[in-house]
């Protein structure tokens, strides 16, 4: 299997990225425990002794399953490393420079580790408790050795029931502060009565094998903040649930200080601890006497923090950190319709908890599940600086690796309890919307060479009958949307259309160019027979479905996705248009695609009109994320999830489409704005790229059509103006800060729908005015 190494910390030049490369010389430690035993917590300690502080001091460290660093006492690292692995076999570490933590003279290194040892939906447990670092302090190297010191943290324990639930690897948090090691991560610590530990020997060894770097940033990490309603919390605990006030729905681990007697319990959870109808993590703490702080270091994530704080417990302080994955929001939509704001905002804070470890939901399962990953894909393109494609690279890099010696690709990945097929999310992971968006909006070539051979040997599972079409999947969950009046083979065939179109698209990019005509066959084959098959003068269906349409029930999934696959034919438009506004069986997932199929049907104000009616309980509600199904709990799909990212496709719609923003060559080289407006009398969207942000303003005001458009260096836009009203037929385009290419811009024609310029680097105002 090959492996891949990809330098996170860039800003630290290529030395020290050189040096993440070199063979380990350090041995993963640990201390004796109990095949089997999980859920331990271990402390371990280092001195060394510099002559002066290093410029840079890049060091590498890995555990599994979690860790928290401090050097000198000052917290270096929260909550570092990942979930493994990379691969069935490989564990992942992580880089970091440590040269502003270090002082001349004796430096004190402490490390406590988080070993869960079971598997989850989304970790592969080694099996063993252990730790690994090396790091380079100028002439002194620090590698984990026998000249550790380690001891199982003593104040960590189990809680009692209720448990998180299987698909979690992770442990409830018991903390019994009356066994606390005070101190234990200071410098002047004695730990002479600490165990000398083990060593399990040099990278790779097993059970860990070998080493991947980190191919995400370390978490941004806040630091304590007070809770919204601070001032409001009781100064006394009366006894009753103390509810601490999030900003919006985040991820974070709760703090306190309290004066309290000794041997009091405390619990701590959000109002999302059943999140998806089952548990998920709650902490436990057990007071010593005295004034005391405490922060949990399990995650959590809700709108607000539940402190049940016996009575009489004089509360100092509550507090919180939140740590998210480091990428921040450079895209933003906005028009003049406060529901579509409100909505492309709450799919971006659905994303934001929906990035960690992996491109997950961070509920019931903090699992990679591929077809909502599809989806989070496609809003991380249009939302997120570079950081987060490194989670799309790294998602689709997970994806392959683990894909099983007989082809079968399947997720969620990384997985320890998991391995099921679902057919249908492997077509979309692989498909036009998925590995082939991720490189329209990259022209990553290098990634795309990386995964093909995999997804070569994926499509070689699926066969096609003799009219074309494709014979279904079942795989090891034949699943393909939650709701009722699925039309499987309908979807089937527009899934695999879409996978057979990116899949000869990558085929000469990896170098397999003789596979496109291959592709191109089964194309040609599915899309004659697609049409006869399934259209019945109505809508789309398959014959078994054909006989519930005399009912009046269509899949409005299947017809809205026959369009986004280009199997519809254009003339079929205006008949599914109409059904598709009164049509509604799709969960949120789904939705997606048929939402898409209006602007490609170049109706957008149908496509917002269904958006606006299908979203108007999650816009209404006071929660702040985007829900698994049309309702919360009982009322939802699967586990009724209140925080679900498949639901956030409506972010990549207004800024792909409304504001019409979108490659034409890959990596937007050439790109196109397009705007939809429908109803809309302005529109704002900045969408980041790899050559830099692209701007739109739009307004449409009395007697004039107004457009500001920014197009970065060395790329070139074609700008539609819509022809929204038939007086205005006169362009002016002037440079407002266009620099030596203001001559190259310049009308470029027109069609039914929009007046063009060909736009080049630099902002322009461009206006439709009566002629």
């Amino acid at each position: 299997m090959v492996r891949y190494v990809v330098c996170v910390i860039a800003l630290l030049g290529p030395s020290f990225c050189d040096a993440q490369r070199t063979a380990w010389k350090a041995d993963w430690i640990g201390i004796p425990t109990t095949i089997g035993d999980t859920n331990i917590w271990t402390a371990f300690r280092k001195t060394v002794d510099l002559d002066r502080v290093p410029a840079k001091a890049p060091a590498r460290i890995a555990t599994d399953s979690k860790y928290w660093l401090w050097v000198n006492g000052r917290l270096a690292v929260f909550e570092g490393g990942l979930k493994r692995g990379p691969n069935p076999r490989d564990t992942y570490f992580d880089t970091l420079d440590l040269a502003r933590y270090l002082v001349k003279g004796r430096n004190t290194i402490a490390v406590l580790t988080w070993y869960w040892g079971r598997d989850g939906f989304d970790h592969k447990s080694s099996g063993r408790p252990a730790l690994l670092f090396e790091a380079s302090l100028g002439k002194h190297g620090v590698i984990s050795d026998t000249t550790w010191r380690a001891t199982r943290h003593p104040a960590f324990g189990n809680t009692g029931p209720p448990f998180p639930n299987f698909r979690l690897p992770e442990f409830n948090i018991h903390f019994d502060a009356r066994k606390d090691m005070s101190g234990w991560n200071q410098p002047g610590f004695d730990d002479r009565t600490w165990t000398a530990v083990q060593a399990y020997g040099v990278p790779p060894v097993g059970p860990w094998n070998a080493m991947v770097e980190r191919p995400i940033p370390l978490w941004k990490d806040s630091g304590l903040l007070d809770y919204i309603n601070g001032a409001g919390i009781p100064p006394v605990s009366d006894g009753r649930v103390v509810i601490a006030t999030l900003p919006r729905n985040i991820t974070i681990t709760p703090y306190l200080e309290i004066d309290a007697p000794a041997g009091l319990t405390i619990d701590i959870r959000t109002d999302n601890y059943k999140g998806g109808s089952e548990y998920n993590v709650r902490t436990e703490y057990v007071t010593r006497g005295g004034i005391q702080r405490f922060e949990t270091f399990g995650y959590m994530n809700g709108h607000t923090v539940e402190y049940r704080i016996p009575p009489g417990v004089r509360i100092i302080a509550l507090k919180y950190r939140e740590t998210r994955y480091n990428t921040e929001q450079t895209g933003s939509f906005s028009c003049d319709d406060p529901i579509l704001n409100t909505l492309w905002q709450k799919a971006y804070n659905t994303l934001n908890v929906n990035l960690r470890d992996a491109i997950q939901d961070p509920d019931r399962e903090r699992a990679q599940w591929w077809g909502d990953a599809v989806i989070l894909m496609g809003e991380i393109l249009y939302a997120c600086d570079g950081h987060g494609r490194q989670a799309i690279q790294k998602a689709m890099r997970n994806l392959v690796d683990w894909q099983k010696p007989d082809g079968v690709l399947y997720s969620p990945v990384p997985a320890g309890s998991w391995d099921k097929e679902l057919p249908a999310q492997m077509l979309a992971s692989i498909g036009d919307y998925g590995f082939w968006n991720y490189f329209r909006y990259t022209g990553d070539t290098a990634l795309i060479r990386y995964v093909y051979p995999a997804v070569r040997k994926y499509l070689g599972l699926w066969q096609q009958g003799p009219d074309g079409l494709v014979i279904h999947r079942p795989g090891g969950w034949d699943w393909l949307d939650w709701g009722d009046d699925i039309d499987v083979p309908l979807l089937d065939n527009a899934w695999y259309c879409l996978a057979l179109d990116a899949a000869s698209r990558m085929a000469p990019l990896a170098g397999y160019t003789v596979d496109t005509a291959a592709y191109q066959a089964r194309l040609r084959a599915l899309r004659s027979g697609f049409d006869p098959a399934f259209w019945t003068g109505a809508a789309y269906a398959s014959p078994a479905y054909a006989g519930r349409q005399n009912k009046g029930v269509i899949d409005d999934r299947g017809n809205g996705l026959a369009v986004v696959a280009g199997l519809a034919a254009p003339r079929r438009f205006d008949t599914l248009r109409h059904l598709l506004r009164e049509d509604f069986h799709a969960s949120p997932y789904m939705e997606k695609y048929i939402l898409e199929s209006f602007f490609l049907m170049h109706d957008a104000q149908g496509g917002l009109a269904r958006m606006k009616k299908r979203y108007a309980n999650m816009v209404n509600s006071r929660l702040t994320t985007l829900w698994e199904g049309w309702g919360i709990g009982p009322e939802g799909y699967g586990g009724g999830s209140y925080n679900h990212g498949w639901a956030g496709g409506p972010l990549t719609l207004l800024s792909q489409y409304v504001a019409g923003i979108a490659p034409d060559d890959p990596g937007f080289t050439t790109f196109h704005i397009l705007p939809q407006p429908a109803y809309l009398r302005a529109i704002h969207c900045v969408v980041p790229t790899i050559k830099g942000d692209i701007r739109l303003d739009w307004a449409r005001n009395p007697g004039e059509e107004r457009l500001v458009v920014t197009i970065p260096p060395h790329t070139t836009a074609m700008v539609g103006i819509p022809k929204l009203d038939s007086a205005l037929t006169r362009l002016s385009i002037k440079p407002r800060a266009a620099g030596a290419h203001a001559r190259l811009s310049a009308p470029a024609g027109e069609d039914a729908r929009y007046f063009f310029v060909r736009a080049q680097a630099g902002t322009w105002e461009i206006v439709l005015h009566p002629a």
